[in-house]
């Protein structure tokens, strides 16, 4: 079977080296090819070692170790002993709200001493173990569902922070079901969120004392991780391991079904035949390929929207930062007047991101709430940096080190109907037998959720292998 996979982030190269390791495994003969128009694979995983000495990560800057997918993917790989957990004091996170940080609770007794949340708020969300359950099918808006068990300050201060930091997006247009499928499942099995934690917690106990454990009430988490060298380390390992079947700065101009599979049209001007094809798109590229012979699919997938997000990485002397730095980073609640969404503190998460004696700070400003912020230019979007870091954490001091990294369209958002939108799309593909796509815009935007997707991709193509 000839495969040729489209796209060379993650997502294309974990599909095509899962692909190949079941295959050989099961002494199923497929030919490869990765095709990637950039010069580089990884897609949005990009580590970048500055001449002063920073280690800037111009997309993610790594995964929860809490699921298994990426952790197994390393194991196959022989990378998993180059690992690097991040360090314990990046389980203190922040939220800036009411005009200062306040460190996120970790336990029910942290969680009443907080400024965080007005003693009112505190018992709105006490009295979510008396609210009934919903029992429509209906796709609920994050906001809507917090709204309605949580109250508005819980959303505001709690939950908008955390899905800025996750999604750069915005409550009000995201799916529950399809961004936080958990949240819902908790709902719908143990009736509340405070009851399902309460029941689990009782389970764990016992599980425990038997010598299992469960997954938490709020889902698997785990410890962020990446590598001393950055995340890219994983997709340069990949490309090590597929070789030539991967071609970078080979654009796919055209896709056609034809009799048996596809044509494959290249912009030198090859035309490929392949039996498979594997979109690892985004979603609006996947879009131009198929317009030609299915403008419903094509339509379908540029309903699926993208926030812009802007990273600045600014370095600095740690003696002229006065504020305290043993943490995770901070973000920030809604609403707010500054266009930040909120800064990681990536010299104290993992070692060697800044030279001694200096400090690597990496704010996100835009997000889907203020998409207006992709056309300000350089020194706009660094000056509003600064004043946000003026306000939040103190620093007056001017950055010895600044790099701005541009994502116009950084990351997919799951508005409600993305389930249903994501079941009509499969069924149009159907319709071409050995079509198959793949990536952060349909499955999942972590790291965890596009390997996953890569397994399923690869176990859909032996399983369609005659």
């Amino acid at each position: 079977m000839q495969v040729s996979i489209i796209g060379g982030g993650i997502s294309g190269l974990a599909t095509a080296f899962l692909l190949q390791q079941q295959a050989q495994e099961r002494g199923r003969p497929v030919a490869l090819r990765i095709l990637e128009a950039e010069p580089r694979v990884g897609g949005k995983i990009r580590s970048l070692h500055s001449e002063e000495g920073y280690l800037c990560e111009w997309g993610p800057n790594g995964f929860l170790d809490g699921k298994p997918a990426t952790l197994d993917l390393c194991r196959q790989l022989q990378i998993v002993e180059q690992l690097l957990r991040s360090n314990d004091n990046a389980r203190r996170r922040f939220i800036y709200a009411k005009n200062r940080l306040h460190q996120v609770p970790e336990n029910a007794g942290d969680f009443l001493r907080s400024g965080l949340l007005a003693p009112v708020a505190k018992l709105r969300m006490a009295a979510e173990i008396f609210i009934p359950p919903r029992r429509s099918e209906e796709d609920e808006s994050l906001a809507d569902f917090c709204r309605r068990r949580l109250g508005r300050e819980a959303l505001d201060r709690l939950v908008a922070p955390m899905v800025s930091g996750i999604f750069a997006g915005d409550p009000e247009s995201m799916s529950l079901a399809s961004c936080f499928p958990r949240i819902r499942q908790l709902e719908t099995d143990y009736g509340g969120l405070f009851r399902a934690m309460f029941l689990l917690a009782r389970r764990r106990r016992a599980e425990r004392r038997a010598g299992k454990a469960v997954a938490s009430a709020s889902g698997p988490a785990g410890v962020l991780t990446s590598f001393a060298d950055g995340l890219q380390r994983l997709p340069d390992r990949l490309l090590q391991v597929l070789g030539q079947q991967v071609e970078t700065g080979t654009p796919v101009l055209a896709l056609e079904p034809a009799a048996g599979g596809f044509t494959v049209q290249l912009g030198d001007g090859r035309r490929l035949q392949a039996d498979a094809v594997v979109s690892a798109l985004p979603a609006h590229d996947f879009a131009d390929l198929v317009q030609g012979f299915d403008g419903p699919m094509a339509a379908l997938l540029r309903e699926i929207p993208y926030a812009s997000l802007q990273v600045v990485c600014l370095g600095f002397e740690r003696r002229k930062i006065a504020h305290d730095l043993n943490g995770f980073g901070f973000l920030m609640a809604h609403p707010n007047p500054l266009p930040m969404l909120g800064t990681l503190w990536d010299s104290s998460i993992f070692p060697r991101r800044a030279p001694q004696g200096r400090v690597l700070l990496r704010s996100m400003l835009g997000g889907a709430r203020r998409p207006q912020v992709a056309d300000w230019d350089d020194e706009t979007i660094v000056e509003e940096t600064r004043i946000a870091l003026r306000q939040t954490m103190g620093i007056t001091a001017d950055p010895e080190f600044v790099r701005i990294f541009r994502h116009r369209r950084a990351i997919p958002q799951y508005p409600p109907g993305h389930g249903r939108r994501l079941q009509e799309l499969q069924q149009r593909a159907s319709r071409y037998p050995g079509l198959h796509f793949t990536g952060n815009a349909f499955f999942g935007i972590g790291l965890n959720d596009c390997v996953c997707a890569a397994q399923a991709t690869a176990d859909a193509l032996l399983s369609g292998c005659s």
